[in-house]
């Protein structure tokens, strides 16, 4: 059978359904049958391609006259009946989601409860600008002028026309600086805040995240203070019944340096996957502020003494949670940032 005598057949067809439709569910079975992309019009469409050259006008044209006569009685028999009903973008009877809450960031809660403890200890909150000079991030803290921090590979620097010590400061030291160059002693403040590090971003770090910094100096402070002062802290914050161990370490504005570790309160020093099986976590960095440090900031090493301390917050967060994966922190899953209301 050539294409133009199925044409004629489906023709006869249409027109018997044309004659048939009576109501809004007929017509839309009629364009179910013959006027989407699989009916019947479209496989004779389809079928042109089979068709000689010469006969293609003389079928063309039966095939546009058939599909107009469709349409035509499509269209009438809505214009009759009325169009069918629209599928409703909402089911209405799903039950009704309960309403959502808005909840502080985990970083932020955990910033405010530092703040808290830190604040019952007479330490005061101290803020600098984000964009540094070489000399309030590095050179008064005692930095060597070849120091691999300096390099471009840790440090964000700033394009500026004027000057080339424009960076992103790299640790809340720098509001140390700050704070020793503008207060005189006793001086007690904590300084939280961003950072930015020039890092691959992976699940342990990123290239900006927050710290909290700490510094006491007046007459007589002495490595017993800051002992205290970290236990203390790490008592209220983690565990009233931890114990520490002090490790010997290096930091250029602290002499004598050392890290922290306090027994892991998840498992009691047994051992576990956020202590590593090692019974220990590292909770911050600290010493005794350097002599050179105390005299490029305006105070006498000879008159005072005192301790900085820091760690960072994103760190204290994945320890509290369990989290293992730093990211999650700031994809902003509500899944995870949920748990924290």
């Amino acid at each position: 059978m050539t294409l133009l005598e199925t044409i004629s057949l489906l023709r006869t067809q249409i027109e018997a359904d044309i004659s048939g439709l009576t109501s809004r569910e007929d017509a839309e079975r009629f364009r179910l049958t013959h006027l989407v992309k699989k009916g019947t019009l479209q496989s004779c469409v389809d079928g042109l391609r089979s068709v000689p050259k010469e006969d293609k006008p003389v079928v063309g044209k039966a095939l546009n006259e058939l599909r107009a006569l469709a349409e035509a009685g499509y269209q009438e028999a809505l214009d009759t009946y009325g169009a069918p009903a629209p599928i409703p973008s909402i089911d209405t009877t799903l039950p009704a989601r309960g309403a959502r809450s808005g909840a502080i960031h985990p970083i932020t809660q955990s910033i405010q409860k530092l703040v808290e403890i830190f604040g019952s200890m007479g330490f005061e909150v101290a803020e600098g600008p984000d964009v540094e000079d070489d000399a309030h991030n590095f050179g008064k803290l005692n930095f060597a002028d070849d120091h691999p921090a300096r390099d471009m590979q840790d440090t964000f620097f700033v394009e500026n026309r004027e000057r080339a010590d424009v960076l992103l400061r790299t640790h809340t030291s720098s509001v140390q600086v700050r704070v020793m160059e503008s207060m005189k002693p006793p001086i007690r403040c904590i300084m939280p805040g961003r950072v930015y590090r020039n890092e691959a971003v992976s699940a342990r770090s990123l290239a900006e995240f927050h710290q909290i910094e700490g510094l006491y100096i007046a007459k007589g402070v002495s490595m017993a203070d800051l002992k205290g002062t970290i236990m203390e802290f790490a008592r209220q914050f983690y565990d009233a019944h931890a114990e520490f161990r002090f490790r010997t370490s290096y930091f250029p504005f602290t002499e004598p340096s050392c890290e922290i570790d306090m027994s892991c309160f998840l498992c009691k020093g047994d051992g576990c996957r956020i202590c590593k099986h090692s019974g220990w976590l590292e909770i911050c960095g600290a010493g005794m502020v350097h002599p050179n440090v105390l005299r490029a900031c305006g105070i006498d090493p000879e008159e005072y003494s005192g301790f900085a301390f820091g760690f960072g917050v994103e760190r204290v967060v994945l320890m509290m949670t369990g989290i293992d994966d730093i990211r999650m922190l700031y994809d902003n899953d509500l899944r995870v940032l949920g748990q924290f209301q």
